[in-house]
């Protein structure tokens, strides 16, 4: 049994709500270095931040829509979300995080363009692993710790930051194109991350994200549906050159998504809500103490709530290109 503690750089990723259409999302955490478990781009793995060190977070989302007409009528061509984050390990195994998405959607015609700052994000994720029983993450692990079953747990919510009564070209008030939710919104999930062979890492996660009744300037009410995803990844490292502290990894996740129909004052929203399977595809490197990642998110099945009516909403995507860099210090 090899022994000696390792100085592993813990990158985190964290994909808060900015997703397409506006209000879909979901947290996805991450953490990896030259040796111990990968760290895949949407699904969340399980370390947690070294105590003391801050993560400095850029992540890049954009999504073509599938267009069912030639015409200019209003369809979505694609959303375009960047999101901007901080994270301090306040304790090995806590780790806090706030984030600020811009968001920015664009459909044919231009009549009903949005961009700009969406609501801020806050989050914690309680780490723990089972060595002999369940146990919270100590300051140093070997190698050999981590390859043993490690899990998390993390809270989060965001902030009403966001404009939500942003307003069209023709000045009406679309809650798919706008800017925040009105009220916060909640989330919760569970993780479960274990090093195979050295080079193998398999995560799993499952989380749920609730959103509240908002009502709008014009009068309106909308509660968007509640999400719970399930998600499963395998990440493989290809590559470790110890001389330039480099590595690079490839990864496969799957990502199962249930998407809640919204309602509208009171009353279900047609053409809202159904079932996604997506694919993930992707790469990660590192160097030092950086990384970059990136991936494409592919809708492989879905069962869509009135789906020939849901053109620009999860699920009706071409792809989803997908970029993310942080840095730890």
């Amino acid at each position: 049994m090899r022994r000696g503690l390792t100085r592993f750089c813990a990158l985190l990723i964290l994909l808060i709500p900015s997703a397409a259409v506006a209000h879909h999302g979901v947290a996805a955490l991450g953490a990896a270095g030259l040796e111990g478990p990968g760290a895949p781009l949407e699904t969340s793995t399980s370390l947690t931040l070294p105590r003391g060190k801050i993560l400095a977070y850029f992540k890049f989302d954009h999504a073509e829509w599938e267009r069912y007409t030639i015409r200019r009528d209003e369809e979505s061509i694609y959303s375009t979300f960047w999101l901007f984050g901080l994270g301090y390990g306040v304790r090995s195994w806590v780790s806090a995080y706030v984030f600020l998405p811009y968001n920015q959607k664009t459909v044919e015609g231009g009549s009903s363009n949005s961009s700009g700052f969406a609501d801020m994000a806050l989050n914690a994720v309680l780490g723990f692993k089972y060595d002999d029983g369940l146990r919270l993450v100590p300051d140093n692990e070997s190698l050999d710790d981590l390859e043993d079953w490690h899990f998390s747990l993390y809270l989060g919510m965001t902030l009403p930051t966001g404009d939500p009564n942003t307003r069209t070209r023709t000045n009406e008030i679309d809650p798919g194109m706008s800017l925040g939710f009105g009220k916060p919104a909640f989330g919760a999930g569970l993780t479960a991350t274990k090093l195979f062979r050295e080079r193998f890492t398999y995560i799993g996660e499952t989380a749920y994200l609730y959103f509240q009744d908002y009502e709008y300037d014009d009068g309106n009410r909308t509660q968007f549906g509640a999400e719970f995803r399930l998600n499963q990844a395998l990440t493989y490292r290809l590559l470790t050159v110890p001389r330039w502290k480099f590595r690079l990894d490839a990864q496969l996740e799957a990502g199962y998504l249930r998407l809640g129909r919204d309602k509208s004052n009171g009353s279900g929203e047609p053409a809202t809500g159904g079932q996604i399977l997506y694919l993930v595809p992707g790469f990660r490197a590192y160097w030092r103490n950086t990384s970059l990642g990136l991936g494409v998110k592919l809708p492989t099945w879905t069962k869509l709530n009135e789906e020939s009516e849901q053109q620009g909403g999860e699920g009706k995507e071409v792809y989803r290109l997908i970029c993310s860099f942080s840095l730890l210090f």
